[in-house]
């Protein structure tokens, strides 16, 4: 027997003992016509031409060499043709010669099947499941042949045979989890992924970031919560289900059900508030300032010792602030008071790194609210300055500055720090926000085409909310430039967000007006209004557009201005403005939820809330806010229950 003759036989084993044949294999000696024939049934086959490809495969069928080559789909040809008694002798023929072929066994179930023997053929696959359970090798081999031609069901069987037979009931949990996915039985789904977290601690964060990708709608979410309270009640000692629990309800943005189960985390395994830490910072993050402010307080007065509580009383402050910041018109007397806390907590840690941090709230406040920018530069310089602190925080405090100089309307000041920043964090959330500022710079100044040489680099490359903002200034740009090539109405309209940026709301409110107006609207000023935007009294000609696409991005950004002036009632018709002249625009769904906001936290009308919200999550799904808004939702029906007092 020469060289290749051994070889030969050797890939012949091989492909025979596989679960998968391919038809397209050649093997080293095979030449000739038999070769030929192959190639030409396989292209009737991939033609459609089913009759021709299945005389071929006849005949090449009667040489045993041919079988590992034209198998899967000479039987499957035979199939599709109902040819099922010719199908059936063919695999007699195979099984006499090898009777413990697994993959010949399993066609014949299928023959069986495929002829309307549905009972025969049932019996047939169970009995071969129940004959081969104890073999992972032969489970496996038998499952992904089932699983292959879509019969899910008997994969399914097959493996919790297995698992039953082995008493191993951690076994296959992934396997399953993917058939359940497939049949779109999520709950069963959910159930194997939550056995396979219990089997080790590392699995869990696999677990969180499949169940992350698979579980989208909220009452997915809503079913996990359910079923991890039910597993939580049954095996107490098993903490990755607490810890999913804590998880799942983040996730929801369900802050107090996070906390309370963090809260029970921290208890059971001493863990100091790590756990309640984490919950606190991320709804900090999400602007649940009450939620957040009341995990650092429960640290503060559990935990005066552990090494959270520095952190937790920052954080207290932190929330504090958060909340100023969302209540207009802001009242000067809290924030000379925030300010007092934080130089007390900086005297309380003279020495620590998180004073620094401290340091840098102080100066961001005395520009945004006591408008006392040089004394905010004199802070924040002095940071960037402190050896001790992290180049983090220095980057941070260069934006802030960047900011102010804004105000300060020395802009090239702002192009310089950003650029820092960037250069100091490439690739990182950091320069991205720093790339985000710089760009609208360019927007402020009327320089479109360089802000949206920035936006399209950050619509791809940064975090999402970075990436939404970066999408919706340059769709703006984008629409504008198309209809007013010469940009002139976004040019007002972005000196307009700038003077807002600057506070100056009643010189906003005219430049508004008159883009509004268009076309020579500076005829209709008074004396008094030319002299606030700085306007020759003789001139006429100011405002000669007359594109009115930027007109809903008018309103809206007056209702930004009424809400910071208390006028809440004022700002919710400019909003309804948009929804009823410009139903379809990009700025719908923010304006639907900010009408919901504002009965919610400006006019304490709850139920008028509740249904804005819930009209929210029908009319608009796809919405960034419709997380937000459930969640909103949610609280005001009264599913997140407060035991403990508001901040």
């Amino acid at each position: 027997m020469t060289y290749y003759n051994y070889i030969y036989i050797y890939i012949i084993r091989i492909i025979r003992e596989s679960t998968l044949c391919f038809a397209l294999l050649v093997p080293l000696s095979l030449i000739g016509q038999d070769q030929n024939d192959i190639q030409l049934a396989n292209e009737y086959l991939i033609k459609g031409e089913k009759l021709k490809a299945g005389e071929i495969y006849r005949e090449l069928s009667k040489k045993p060499q041919n079988i590992p080559l034209i198998h899967n789909n000479y039987i499957n040809t035979l199939i599709d043709l109902a040819e099922y008694n010719e199908a059936q002798d063919y695999l007699k023929k195979l099984l006499k010669r090898e009777p413990e072929q697994l993959l010949y066994r399993l066609d014949v179930g299928r023959i069986m099947m495929r002829s309307g023997d549905v009972q025969k053929a049932d019996k047939y696959f169970r009995d071969i499941i129940v004959e081969n359970s104890l073999s992972l090798g032969r489970v496996k081999m038998i499952s992904d042949y089932f699983m292959s031609r879509s019969l899910f069901d008997y994969s399914i069987i097959t493996l919790l045979q297995s698992r039953k037979d082995l008493d191993n009931p951690g076994m296959h949990c992934l396997e399953l989890a993917t058939l359940y996915r497939v049949k779109g039985e999520k709950t069963k789904m959910t159930e194997e992924y939550l056995n396979y977290a219990t089997q080790n601690v590392g699995n869990s964060q696999y677990i969180k970031n499949v169940l992350q990708v698979l579980l989208t709608k909220p009452e997915e979410l809503e079913l996990l919560e359910k079923l991890l309270y039910a597993k939580v009640q049954e095996e107490p000692e098993q903490q990755v289900y607490s810890d999913l629990l804590i998880w799942v309800t983040m996730q929801q943005k369900n802050f107090y059900g996070s906390f309370i189960q963090a809260r029970a985390f921290d208890r059971r395994y001493k863990t100091q508030g790590e756990r309640s830490m984490e919950v606190a910072k991320v709804a900090l993050s999400n602007n649940d300032y009450e939620n957040a402010a009341l995990i650092y307080k429960y640290v503060i007065n559990n935990f005066a010792a552990g090494e959270n509580y520095r952190d937790a009383q920052l954080g207290y402050i932190q929330a504090r602030e958060k909340r100023l910041r969302e209540v207009y018109p802001i009242n000067k007397d809290s924030v000379e008071s925030l300010i007092r806390s934080y130089r007390i907590f900086i005297n309380e840690n003279p020495k620590q790194p998180i004073a620094l941090e401290a340091i840098r709230n102080i100066g961001v406040m005395q520009a945004e609210y006591l408008e006392q920018p040089d004394t905010a530069i004199s802070i924040l310089t002095k940071l960037i300055a402190n050896p001790y602190a992290s180049v983090q925080l220095k980057s941070k405090a260069k934006l802030d500055l960047a900011d102010i100089y804004i105000v300060k309307e020395e802009p090239w000041e702002s192009a310089l720090l950003y650029a820092q920043v960037e250069k100091t964090h490439k690739e990182s959330p950091l320069a991205y926000e720093a790339k985000l500022k710089n760009a609208k710079l360019s927007y402020y100044r009327g320089d479109f085409q360089l802000a949206q040489e920035h936006l399209d680099i950050l619509k791809e490359a940064t975090t999402r909310e970075i990436a939404n903002d970066a999408m919706d200034l340059s769709m703006r740009i984008k629409e504008n430039i198309a209809l007013d090539s010469a940009g002139l109405a976004l040019r007002e309209f972005a000196k307009v967000e700038l003077l807002l940026k600057q506070n100056k709301f009643e010189e906003a409110l005219i430049r508004l007006s008159l883009i509004q107006q268009g076309q020579n609207a500076s005829k209709e000023m008074t004396k008094e209004e030319k002299f606030l935007l700085n306007i020759d009294p003789k001139d006429t000609s100011y405002y000669t557009f007359t594109n009115y696409a930027i007109k809903d991005d008018c309103y809206w950004l007056e209702a930004q201005i009424k809400l910071r002036q208390n006028k809440a009632e004022e700002a919710k018709q400019l909003l309804e403005k948009i929804l009823a002249e410009y139903p379809e625009d990009i700025l719908a769904d923010d304006a639907f939820f900010m009408i919901a906001e504002i009965y919610e936290k400006y006019l304490d009308e709850k139920e008028k809330a509740m249904e804005q919200y819930q009209k929210l999550l029908a009319q608009y799904p796809g919405s960034v806010f419709v997380a937000e808004a459930r969640k909103r939702f949610r609280a005001l029906r009264g599913d997140f229950k407060q035991e403990e007092p508001k901040l």
